[in-house]
């Protein structure tokens, strides 16, 4: 065969192969089987145009699966469901089929078919959107990323499994979300600024492997107040001070605070944060069994990129993409949905500090179609 052929094929192989993670015995998962297990659903069984509706703390009693289009309707229909359930306790033997559906599912979570649980059931009606196609992308994007990441956390004494949290956060996109968290690892601009440089020239959360130190050292901290690494995760999403609260009414015992510890904005995302980033981790480590194979994008080649330096020196050139509409000799070129200031800086050879003075930038946040002078 001929050898290049042979190293084609080789590099393509290692690409579809992904890193495997050793089972962590702080890592625990006991008592929260039910969830771990509905977020393997939403991750890889239902997708985009999925609504699951469920119940808001049994998360996995799940009641029906509904589209936008008749959303409505199957809401009001489980509600109503729930309710003839509450009203016939006595003669189940007259349920409808819905009914008797539902009422069979309740039964198998564990829960006691009594008025007050209907009650608390017919309240706690929730909805989520699958994001099987995200997942997918995600684990693609992942190859760029995790085998730097998990030298990082590695070397700050943080399980490498969490070299895969940014598969919960954004899907291993340097993205914004509506709460203003950014970049792959989503820093909020508060807590950022206690481990990176954020200022109206540089925002070092779009910078991945920066970013992925700073989580690495905000994890570690977390860890150092709350002895316990599902109480550390958890914090990433609550807050560290939030997670001390809760420990000190329910001690380190994550399950017991799920299901006792009502704070103020412990929510549903911070309920299952813990749990979805397990899910994550166990899907990500068998994702041929979802997903078939997949090829997963290539680590870019390691640079130095001096983001808040005066003047810095330029990285060396990287060729453009497939679907860069410029090339590095142009002058100008047109933003593609996923990229940061930081990518573009490093395929046109420059830095991000220049991007933004010629192109008279506020803020290092770009959008896909706008037109950058790269030159």
């Amino acid at each position: 065969m001929n050898r290049c052929l042979s190293f084609t094929i080789l590099i393509a192989m290692l690409a579809i192969v992904s890193p495997a993670f050793a089972t962590n015995p702080e890592l625990t998962s006991e008592g929260l089987e039910q969830r771990i297990d509905f977020w393997k659903k939403i991750y890889t069984q239902y997708g985009k145009d999925d609504i699951v509706i469920h119940d808001v703390l049994r998360v996995n009693l799940i009641y029906d699966v509904a589209t936008d289009d008749d959303y409505p309707e199957k809401m009001l229909a489980t509600q109503a469901t729930l309710r003839e359930i509450r009203a016939g306790l006595d003669t189940p033997e007259a349920f409808s089929p819905e009914a008797k559906l539902i009422a069979d599912a309740i039964v198998a979570q564990g829960i006691s078919l009594n008025t007050a649980e209907l009650d608390a059931l017919i309240g706690n009606i929730h909805t989520q959107r699958g994001i099987k196609e995200q997942f997918r992308d995600g684990i693609v994007r992942s190859g760029r990323h995790v085998d730097s990441f998990r030298e990082i956390l590695r070397r700050s004494g943080v399980p490498e499994e969490l070299a895969l949290l940014p598969l919960v956060e954004s899907s291993f996109e340097n993205v914004r979300s509506k709460a203003g968290a950014v970049g792959v690892w989503q820093f909020t601009r508060g807590t950022g600024k206690l481990y990176l440089t954020i200022t109206n020239k540089v925002d070092e959360r779009l910078d991945p492997t920066k970013a992925a130190s700073a989580a690495a050292r905000l994890l570690r901290d977390n860890y150092n107040a709350l002895q316990d690494w599902p109480l550390a995760i958890t914090a990433y999403n609550h807050g560290r001070g939030g997670m001390l609260r809760a420990q000190s009414e329910y001690g380190s015992d994550l399950v017991a605070i799920i299901n006792d510890y009502r704070g103020p904005v412990f929510g549903y995302a911070s309920m299952n944060f813990y749990s979805e980033f397990l899910a994550a981790v166990d899907v990500y480590s068998n994702y041929t069994n979802y997903f078939g194979e997949l090829v997963l994008d290539q680590p870019n080649t390691p640079r130095t990129v001096q983001v808040a330096a005066a003047a810095p020196k330029a990285a060396p050139k990287a060729a453009p993409t497939k679907t860069a509409k410029a090339t590095a000799a142009e002058k100008k070129y047109k933003v593609q949905r996923g990229d940061t200031l930081w990518q573009v800086a490093q395929r046109f050879g420059t830095t991000i500090r220049s991007l933004m003075e010629v192109n008279n930038l506020n803020e290092s946040a770009i959008y896909a179609g706008q037109i950058l002078l790269v030159k």
